[in-house]
């Protein structure tokens, strides 16, 4: 019979709303959707001593459980996809790795399928459009210049929903591939380059407003030669995506971008990994051998670090525990500007009403104890 949307409402925990936090506060969940008030007879979950925050939002990501977005089935996908929402990620971009165009071409249309079905939120191209100079986890083999056919090839073969393309801008055709990128809606990101500061300003200029893991795979800071990483700091049009997992970065450095660029300019990322929320091991990253060991992906042939481990539930506790980041500025960082370059922010990203009952519960040390997505516990409190 058919009736009004289960409810239920969320009390006592501290909630993080947009506009701030909101002390013993309460989430209302009609059905899927956050509502603006519930009926009387709602049942409610006694959540005191606890956080509630926007579901994480990853705009680059390559696997987890086990399983890659890069080469994996639909079935593998959808394991991977299952693994990082148990650590708090309600949506997901997948990333793809350097590889044949034909290959890649293929495996845009399988995840643009699940798309489609609203398993993942778009897709993201990292290479083969990318510096041999500074190609980290890339098959060099493989790499060709950002040729805007080329690039336009792989953007039709997602069917729409490609999000992001990383590019070394400063190669031949970069410039053009980031005003193509721009005139269809697909993000240009900066990354994988060996560019100088002067050729990064070009690109920002021309279109690009991201700025793939900064600091890694791509020149140092230099105090005469600043190169790619002074420019995406400094221009308020880039958002700096950053691997808040201990290993890609130092804490100074992640300091030193956070308060630069500031909280609605940084989005936290994983990288991740097959390995992630799965364990030590042998790997494979598209065609390349990783080694996995205490957490850490390495390649195989030559060490070079090959993504991450990290699941977005532990980037968010460094960074209020260890980083000391204001918990708002942390939820901004790890769901609503991820949203917002998704273009999902009608949809998640914050705790408002009308939008997805997408969140996160912590305890009071900041740990995972429950996940919703669209209404539905994933992980119960």
């Amino acid at each position: 019979m058919a009736g009004r949307a289960a409810s239920k409402v969320l009390s006592g925990a501290r909630v993080v709303l947009p506009t701030g936090t909101v002390e013993n506060g309460r989430v209302i969940v009609e059905g899927a959707r956050i509502a603006g008030a519930a009926p009387a007879d709602a049942p409610a979950v006694d959540l005191t001593g606890h956080w509630i925050v926007p579901g994480f939002v990853d705009m680059h990501v390559h696997g987890g459980g086990g399983a890659s977005f890069t080469s994996g089935t639909a079935e593998d996908v959808l394991r991977g996809v299952r693994t990082h929402r148990e650590h708090g990620t309600t949506t997901i971009a997948a990333s793809t790795v350097t590889g044949e165009m034909d290959v890649l071409a293929r495996q845009a249309a399988l995840l643009s399928e699940l798309v489609q079905q609203g398993d993942l939120a778009g897709i993201h191209f990292e290479g083969p459009f990318i510096s041999p100079c500074r190609k980290g986890a890339h098959s060099e083999d493989l790499l060709r210049d950002p040729d805007p056919a080329e690039v336009r090839k792989l953007i039709d073969a997602a069917h729409g929903t490609a999000k992001m393309v990383t590019l070394a801008t400063e190669l031949p055709g970069g410039i053009d591939s980031v005003r193509l990128l721009a005139e269809h809606g697909v993000i240009a990101a900066i990354g994988h380059t060996d560019a100088t500061y002067e050729q990064t300003v070009e690109a920002i200029d021309a279109g690009a407003t991201v700025a793939t893991h900064l600091y890694n795979a791509m020149p140092a800071l230099g105090h005469r030669t600043p190169g790619p990483i002074a420019a995406l700091l400094e221009d308020e049009r880039i958002t700096v995506e950053l691997i808040n997992d201990g290993t890609h970065l130092h804490p100074a450095a992640l300091e030193l971008a956070y308060h630069r660029a500031g909280a609605d300019r940084v989005a936290f990322i994983t990288d991740a990994m097959d390995a992630a929320g799965f364990g030590d091991g042998m790997y494979d990253l598209g065609p390349l051998a990783v080694e996995v060991r205490d957490g850490v992906a390495r390649l195989v042939d030559g060490g070079s670090i090959a993504g991450s481990t990290l699941t977005l539930d532990t980037a968010f506790k460094r960074a209020v525990t260890i980083d000391r980041l204001p918990v708002e500025d942390v939820v901004r960082s790890v769901s609503a500007n991820p949203a917002r370059l998704l273009g999902v922010d009608d949809r998640v990203g914050s705790l408002e009403p009308g939008k997805d009952a997408d969140l996160v519960v912590l305890d009071a040390d900041f740990t995972l104890k429950g996940v919703m997505r669209k209404g539905a516990w994933v992980i119960e409190p």
